[in-house]
């Protein structure tokens, strides 16, 4: 068994993290931790949850010693925001735990990504280049060895499941750049009240236009340059995205729907609409992403999918621990 530490698991995807592997046969979800200073520290998970009552009655521990933390667990999730990952991920990695990391801290391993797009020095270029991005249909074989985990961020998910098995066949002409046009409730933004993710204010408007920290993430990942506009939706969870592309000649749908049953018909939890394009009701709660398509001439429109928390963020981390040692990929996912 597994001993693991979930820090942040007070949040939105923290909670469906220990959910997951409360459950899981190989792990042993011995604590979940907030930040000293937290106001949820000292309560119980099931008093934030009602819906985990009598299945996840833990205590939330206040972390005042990350050090000792470290030495009494294996794995350790940090459901955390990047400036805090990026602190903590060090001590345990040099504790010997393996880390995953949903904060985008790890993501892309170059320093001056940082800089740029996240606005600080990043102090661990060591850990940095030895870190390996969690897109876990991609990237299962350096997962595999992999000490820290940098698990992708939610939009990016969805986009470049969508795009990589058209690119990696050169299929799209980049000249004309992807155009992903994805809506996400407002769960992304976190648990932390605010006024502008109060869904009696929200109403669906784009946000972070060209400045989206996301948008470098999946160019950088993808190896071309996208346009990526992202929207907040008046409702809960999930995210939906429209990616126009251009095609390099016109392509048969049966050669694309080939292409992308190539890619995926191994990978459990990418799902294919072989007619039509997925809603987002089809995913809310469950840990895919499915994707669809419609083709006309060298035009090509995807639609992926996903929950936010799930394949977004949690069920992946918990796919990228199964990858990591070895479980079968669904194990405690469906």
């Amino acid at each position: 068994m597994l001993n693991a530490l979930i820090v942040g698991a007070s949040g939105y995807a923290g909670a469906e993290l220990a959910t997951y592997l409360n459950r899981h046969p190989e792990v042993n979800l011995a604590t979940i931790a907030v930040s000293a200073q937290s106001a949820d520290a000292g309560k119980l998970l099931s008093d934030l949850y009602p819906q985990l009552k009598g299945r996840l009655d833990l205590t939330l521990q206040g972390m005042t010693d990350p050090q000792a933390l470290a030495d009494q667990h294996d794995i350790v999730f940090l459901a955390t925001a990047h400036e805090i990952s990026h602190d903590l991920a060090p001590i345990f990695l040099a504790a010997g735990c393996t880390v995953f990391d949903l904060s985008g801290a790890f993501r892309v391993n170059d320093p001056d990504f940082y800089t740029r797009y996240y606005g600080f020095t990043h102090q661990h270029p060591d850990w940095l280049a030895k870190a390996v991005y969690g897109l876990a249909e991609w990237q299962a074989d350096k997962i595999l060895t992999a000490q820290l985990v940098a698990v992708p961020g939610c939009y990016p998910t969805a986009a470049q499941l969508a795009l990589k098995p058209l690119l990696d066949r050169q299929l799209l002409n980049t000249e004309f750049w992807p155009v992903i046009n994805a809506t996400s409730g407002v769960s992304g933004a976190g648990r932390k009240a605010a006024l502008k993710t109060s869904l009696c204010e929200v109403s669906l408007q784009p946000y972070g236009i060209f400045t989206h920290r996301h948008q470098p993430e999946i160019a950088a990942h993808l190896g071309t340059s996208v346009i990526f506009t992202p929207h907040l939706g008046d409702f809960p969870r999930g995210i939906s995205e429209t990616i126009t592309c251009q095609l390099r000649t016109a392509v048969s749908r049966e050669e694309i729907l080939a292409i992308f049953h190539q890619a995926y018909d191994n990978q459990p939890l990418v799902r294919l609409y072989d007619e039509g394009v997925p809603a987002l009701k089809g995913v809310i709660g469950l840990p895919f992403c499915d994707i669809g398509f419609a083709v006309e001439g060298k035009h090509l429109i995807l639609v992926s999918v996903e929950d936010n928390l799930l394949k977004g963020a949690a069920s992946q981390a918990v796919q990228c621990l199964n990858i990591r040692f070895g479980f079968a990929p669904t194990v405690s996912l469906l």
